[in-house]
C-alpha cells in the first residue's frame, strides 16, 4: 500500500513539473492574437466601396501589372 501512494505522489509532481500544457495555450493565445489582428486589419481594408471581393479584384489587377487603386 505504501508503494502504491508513492506511485500517486511521484505522479502527481511530474503533473506539476511537466510544461508542454503552457506551451501550447501560450502558441494558442499568440495564434488568437493574430488572427484577430488579421481579421480587423481586413476589414479595414475592405470598408472601401464594395467589399472583400473589390479587394481581391483590386489585388490581382495590381499584382497581373494593371493600374494599382
Amino acid at each position: 500500500m505504501n508503494n502504491f501512494f508513492q506511485a500517486i505522489g511521484q505522479s502527481t509532481r511530474s503533473f506539476l513539473r511537466d510544461e508542454d500544457g503552457a506551451q501550447v495555450i501560450e502558441y494558442a493565445l499568440i495564434i488568437a492574437v493574430v488572427s484577430i489582428a488579421l481579421i480587423v486589419l481586413l476589414r479595414g481594408l475592405t470598408e472601401t466601396d464594395g467589399g472583400f471581393s473589390d479587394f481581391i479584384g483590386r489585388v490581382t489587377v495590381c499584382l497581373n501589372g494593371g493600374t494599382c487603386v
